[in-house]
């Protein structure tokens, strides 16, 4: 379990269209070729350590005639920002995908400071 200082508590969130691809008929929605995308986040302000972040579908637009298969992560989580990252395998054909993030730890004080 993560404890956090709660005077120091920050949370960021945002919802981010990770790819659209049935217009120009991509990767995503023939179902051949590249079957992720990754959408690099940055957050408003840095975090005091890499924050614990929770991701979600907020938008999916599926080809009806397969079955619906998802991956959705946060990987890389630094203090600035993470990769959000959409996966998908075998016959499943994506229009298109939004996702949404929240990111919760501890921001830094004002009080903070270093002398070097």
């Amino acid at each position: 379990m993560r404890r956090l200082n709660a005077s120091l508590i920050g949370i960021d969130q945002g919802n981010v269209e990770v790819f659209s691809e049935f217009a120009n008929g991509g990767d995503m929605w023939t179902g051949r070729g590249a079957r992720e995308r990754r959408k690099e986040i940055r957050f408003s302000e840095p975090f005091r350590a890499p924050p614990t972040v929770q991701v979600s579908l907020s938008l999916w637009d599926m080809d009806q005639g397969a079955n619906v298969r998802a991956d959705l992560l946060a990987e890389n989580i630094t203090e600035t920002g993470f990769e959000l990252v959409f996966r998908t395998w075998s016959d499943t054909r994506v229009a298109r995908v939004r996702m949404s993030w929240l990111a919760i730890g501890e921001v830094t004080s004002e009080d903070d400071w270093q002398l070097y």
